[in-house]
């Protein structure tokens, strides 16, 4: 399939109404452990790669939330795919330390 960008805020209810940084942060790990390039940023995470493999990373971030307990699961997507553009190195060639 085609290579692809796909940036998310994944929004979890937690089960007592904890803070939801840990359970972001178990978010965070499954995208670091499947390998694919990706980029933390204070609202949302990006990710690069096959288009497939980043839905199947989207689900098992999802899936990592029922895990820890959390009733219910806000993910919000933005989804580039193919192109030219669909590469963070080349989007961020003018602003590569976000300034």
């Amino acid at each position: 399939m085609a290579q692809a960008l796909l940036s998310v805020q994944i929004i979890p209810k937690t089960p007592n109404g904890e803070d939801v940084i840990p359970y972001v942060d178990r978010a965070i790990e499954v995208i670091k452990a499947s390998g694919v390039n990706y980029r933390v940023g204070p609202l949302e995470t990006t990710m690069e790669g096959e288009f497939d493999e980043l839905l199947g990373i989207l689900k098992r971030m999802n899936e990592a939330m029922f895990e820890m307990g959390c009733p219910s699961v806000m993910s919000q997507v933005k989804l580039l795919v193919g192109g030219p553009n669909a590469s963070m190195e080349r989007l961020l060639e003018k602003y590569p330390d976000g300034k």
